[in-house]
């Protein structure tokens, strides 16, 4: 069966994660994605990033599998011109650079929409195309911090945290949903769209439960791994190296079979304990209680027990642990990527499922820096071989 989005083409001009998470969900869904690049400016995910662990690019392939690539390098007029021919064969045009950059490179929504009148363009940016703010850049942590959430995520007595690719792969989604969106709209009227996203608004938009609660006079705190009602509520050591259980009791039944799973019935009825309103005010000596349980005890057969108990744990999973659950390799939650040497590597798959069996996800590995030009500059552009030269020996195609 064909995919949902197949005959869609988007020429991708997003960098980053961002930008190009969006696109590798779409092209999971179906769609053409052919990455626009030059050798003078790739990708930065390309790079090494020491930073995760490895020397290679880390995080490429979690984002540009299934994507085509060509070389194009956009500051030369020339190269402008035929990022246009492509863009006009193509149903989306993706771009996260800063705005006015698309603009001033002559790839802006009025000059592609000249070139493909119907075509859907979106823009993700720190803070939106318009606005006094729209000319700041921005990475994943200050959408966090700018967006509210940094302040809401933390222990009482810390700092804000950081929020890294979370943030990323979010707005991603939502610029997803949004591009669908124009898509759907097209097909009813014929006309194109330019899609604005704004990675600050998005984290902004995740914070309504505090916006609600000061409106109504509260004050919105950081509260660690506690919640406003349940507790016991939190990660609790586990027996071994950097183990960690969850645990959440959500009703005094629940706290009645807790106390008399780690052997401790006394607290079942200990009047710091006796309702969820007590065990919440009570949990700095409450949660002391769980821990010296929960460090003498295997973190994945702990959880199992209190499961059979009927309250709500699991084992706080590694890494390494994720890669190999036969439950998210049997959705294809994770699936095997090549990268451009031949390691094969988990990557992480489209997150959902269609029925009837359409199979969705990535089917094609991360490709290699202009891999895909004789497809098309040549099938699909019609470029001669001796044009193609021309632009390669002007650096055009570079």
């Amino acid at each position: 069966m064909t995919k949902p989005l197949s005959g869609i083409r988007i020429a991708d001009f997003t960098v980053h994660n961002a930008g190009p998470f969006c696109t590798h969900l779409l092209g999971q869904l179906g769609a053409e994605i052919i990455k626009v690049e030059s050798a003078m400016r790739p990708d930065a995910f390309r790079k090494p990033h020491p930073v995760y662990g490895r020397m290679g690019p880390a995080t490429f392939d979690q984002v540009s599998a299934t994507k085509l690539s060509v070389r194009i390098n956009l500051k030369k007029p020339d190269g402008a011109a035929l990022a246009r021919k492509l863009v006009a064969i193509a149903d989306i045009a993706a771009e996260s650079f800063r705005p006015g950059v698309m603009e001033r490179l002559g790839l802006g929504f009025e000059a592609l929409s000249a070139v493909r009148p119907d075509l859907v363009m979106l823009s993700v940016s720190s803070s939106g195309q318009s606005g006094p703010d729209s000319h700041f850049a921005g990475y994943a942590p200050l959408f966090g911090a700018w967006g509210g959430l940094g302040e809401l995520t933390g222990y009482e007595d810390g700092p804000p945290v950081e929020i890294r690719h979370v943030m990323d792969h979010t707005v991603g989604m939502n610029a997803a949903v949004a591009v669908m969106a124009a898509l759907h709209r097209r097909k009813a009227t014929g006309k194109g769209t330019h899609v604005d996203v704004a990675a600050r608004e998005v984290a902004a938009s995740l914070v309504g439960e505090a916006l609600l609660l000061s409106a109504a006079g509260g004050e919105p705190g950081r509260i660690g791994n506690a919640h406003s009602r349940m507790a016991p509520h939190g990660v609790y050591p586990a027996a071994g190296k950097d183990r960690w259980l969850s645990i959440a009791v959500s009703s005094d039944e629940q706290w009645q079979s807790l106390a008399q799973l780690i052997g401790k019935p006394e607290i079942g009825t200990d009047p710091r304990f006796a309702s969820e309103e007590k065990r919440r005010e009570n949990r700095a000596e409450l949660d002391p209680i769980i821990s010296a349980w929960s460090a003498t005890h295997d973190a994945n057969q702990a959880a199992d027990r209190l499961q059979a108990a009927g309250i709500a744990a699991h084992t706080s999973w590694t890494t390494p642990e994720l890669a190999a659950d036969p439950h998210l390799r049997q959705r294809n939650a994770i699936v095997e990527v090549a990268e451009p040497d031949g390691t094969i590597r988990a990557a992480v798959g489209v997150p959902m499922c269609l029925s009837k069996g359409e199979e969705i996800g990535i089917d094609r590995g991360t490709p290699k820096l202009g891999e895909h030009e004789d497809y098309v500059y040549g099938e699909l552009l019609g470029l001669s071989a001796a044009e193609r030269q021309a632009l390669e020996d002007s650096e055009v195609i570079y």
